[in-house]
Parts: structure tokens; C-alpha cells; sequence
């Protein structure tokens, strides 16, 4: 009955199939109704085996990181080292999560640093989707440009959505990072070779960006 009456991000202790667990209403794949189990680590291995036993009646099978990717990318969520912290160190409101700050609050250790930063962001991840099928991967790091060929920003994750586009987050310049806003990305821009154009003839090849646009970046509320 607690597990059934929680709502999204709530949690409570329950006993589950001779468990002792703490479960909350919340999800790294962006469905509406999920949750997550935490359970002492010895009783981890028995947990997941109680679990597929259970599920397997209903067809349920386990998914690897790959596809824990794509969904966490195709909801907007964020991965440590990517869209939040890493070399970067994208702070919470880079990551678009600036809401969750509460600088009123008492006690707020870094409350002063996180101001300071605040006042020179220019940027903020943004998710994009590819304009057609079939097109390379993007990867970390690949430049991001605007409609004008300007670079303003970066790719930070990109997989394969439901529906076979390539979908990802890119941390953009704040005023690019409106719906549908057209914007092209170069992938593998660091193994490209540079041309200068006045040395094309013809029937050369070059690398051109490929076309993509900002879409919603959290789909699912």
C-alpha cells in the first residue's frame, strides 16, 4: 500500500518478497511510472534473480547501459561527466536544473561561488534532435553551430531514439537554446582534415555539418 500511494519522487521503506528496501517513485529512463530499489549490497544478487523470475511471465528482460542511454538521453536527463560536472564542470542551473537551487535557503555552503557563476553563464544543455535518419553518430564534444555557421556549443551525449532518430544534449549559448531553433553539428570534427576552399576542384569531397534542430528538452512531465 505505501509503494502504490507514493507520488513521483517520493520514497518509503517496505518489505518486498522478504526484502528490506527502500523504494522511491523515481527513474533514469524518463517513464512516468518507474521506480528504484535500494537494498543492503549482500542481498543485491538475490534481489536481481527474485526480480526475473517474477518478470520473466510477463516477458520482462534486462537492458544494458546502451539501451539505459538512449532513455536517460531521449528524456533529457543528465550524466555525471557529461551534461553535469566533468572537465567543464557544468554547474546545476548549466545543466537545467537551475530551478532545484534554492539560494534562500539557511546554510547553503557554495551559496556565494554558485551566485558568482551564475552571473557570467552564457550557456545551458539543450536537447536536439538529427533532421533525418540515417546519419553518423555525434559523439562528446563535437562543435554544435547556429543557422549562420557560428559555433556555440558542444555535444554532450547523442543515442538512438524510439523512433530511429538521433537524438542528444548539447550545451549551447542560452539564446540558441529555444525550440526548434535550427542548429547543424559536425561529427568527428577532430578527424577531419582542413581545406581551404580555394583549393577545391572539381569532384572533391568535403565534410559539411549535418542538420539538426533544438526540441523539448525534458518530453515527458
Amino acid at each position: 500500500k505505501k509503494v502504490k500511494a507514493l507520488k513521483r519522487t517520493e520514497l518509503c521503506e517496505a518489505v518486498i518478497g522478504g526484502f528490506d528496501l527502500v523504494v522511491s517513485r523515481t527513474g533514469y529512463t524518463g517513464e512516468k511510472m518507474a521506480f528504484e530499489l535500494f537494498v543492503h549490497p549482500d542481498k543485491a544478487a538475490a534481489l536481481w534473480d527474485a526480480l526475473r523470475k517474477a518478470g520473466e511471465p510477463m516477458g520482462m528482460k534486462a537492458c544494458g547501459l546502451g539501451a539505459r542511454d538512449s532513455l536517460r538521453t531521449e528524456a533529457g536527463l543528465p550524466l555525471y561527466g557529461h551534461e553535469m560536472g566533468g572537465e567543464d564542470n557544468f554547474s546545476v542551473s548549466e545543466a537545467g536544473f537551475g530551478s532545484y537551487v534554492k539560494i534562500y535557503k539557511p546554510w547553503f555552503i557554495g551559496r556565494s561561488a554558485y551566485i558568482e557563476k551564475e552571473k557570467a553563464r552564457s550557456g545551458i544543455v539543450a536537447r536536439f534532435r538529427f533532421t533525418d535518419k540515417g546519419v553518423r553518430m555525434a559523439h562528446n564534444g563535437d562543435p554544435v553551430m547556429d543557422a549562420k555557421g557560428k559555433v556555440i556549443g558542444k555535444v554532450t551525449s547523442c543515442a538512438i531514439d524510439k523512433e530511429g532518430y538521433l537524438t542528444g544534449q548539447a550545451f549551447i549559448e542560452t539564446r540558441s537554446a529555444v525550440v526548434n531553433t535550427p542548429i547543424s553539428i559536425f561529427q568527428g570534427a577532430e578527424n577531419l582534415s582542413p581545406v581551404a576552399p580555394a583549393t577545391l576542384e572539381t569532384g572533391d569531397r568535403i565534410s559539411l555539418p549535418t542538420p539538426a534542430v533544438v526540441v523539448s528538452r525534458f518530453p515527458i512531465s
